[in-house]
């Protein structure tokens, strides 16, 4: 049963050896950020899975162990999600980031997996993995990994979409309120041409939830470089 979820942007710039001169710029998602994982570890899960978007051929479970790098990003930072033996595969950047804000929380609370979701995994394909999740243990917590929309600003990777900011501000309701049927009821097609990352994992993310009867608090809420980014924590 899911007792505890954490809602988290996933650009690798959360890494501040990634952005560089620019780190400070998101000083308040870090730390929303380790409010919701604090949170999470409060909840005294029996599993904590780590849940993100992949680009094709990148999705499926990522076991204890695995490892990932911001090397192309740039930097020398590797990470690995948790304790275990080398995995074959290398974490992709969502799962990467998580893995990141793990290690810096010093998580040591719970058994770590994760799971990597297609971009284009539908609704139902979505909320069958996360029931899946929450029904692998009694007490089951999960690291939700992904941004909004990308299409905010004329500088940003998809460039100025008006339809973004509409988007953006209700994934923010759906996620601050727990509001599972508004993230199930997602428009794809939408997300997919606002390249809003977040869509898949919020959707596992909310089949996890399903009569759960948590509650919802948005602990962050912005866009710079024209993407939408949430931080959510559902207890």
């Amino acid at each position: 049963m899911l007792v505890a979820a954490a809602v988290c942007p996933c650009p690798p710039l959360l890494v501040p050896e990634v952005a560089t001169g620019a780190a400070h710029e998101l000083d308040a998602a870090r730390t929303a950020c380790a409010d919701a994982v604090g949170l999470l570890a409060a909840s005294r899960p029996d599993r904590l899975y780590v849940v993100g978007a992949a680009p094709e051929g990148g999705h499926g479970v990522y076991p204890a162990g695995s490892a990932g790098s911001f090397a192309g990003f740039g930097v020398d930072v590797s990470v690995r999600l948790g304790e275990g033996p080398d995995a074959d595969r290398a974490l992709p950047a969502s799962l990467a980031v998580g893995a990141w804000l793990l290690d810096r929380a010093g998580w040591a609370d719970a058994p770590i997996e994760g799971l990597a979701v297609e971009e284009t995994a539908t609704p139902d394909v979505c909320a069958g993995l996360g029931r899946g999740l929450a029904d692998s243990a009694g007490r089951v917590a999960l690291l939700v990994m992904g941004d909004g929309s990308a299409c905010r600003t004329v500088k940003a990777p998809g460039y100025l979409d008006e339809r973004a900011e509409g988007f953006d501000a209700a994934a923010g309701r759906a996620l601050g309120t727990a509001d599972t049927v508004a993230l199930l009821a997602m428009d794809t097609e939408l997300a997919y041409e606002l390249k809003a990352a977040g869509r898949a994992p919020w959707q596992v993310l909310a089949g996890a939830a399903e009569g759960a009867g948590l509650d919802g608090r948005l602990l962050f809420e912005d866009a710079p470089y024209g993407v939408g980014y949430f931080v959510a924590a559902w207890s």
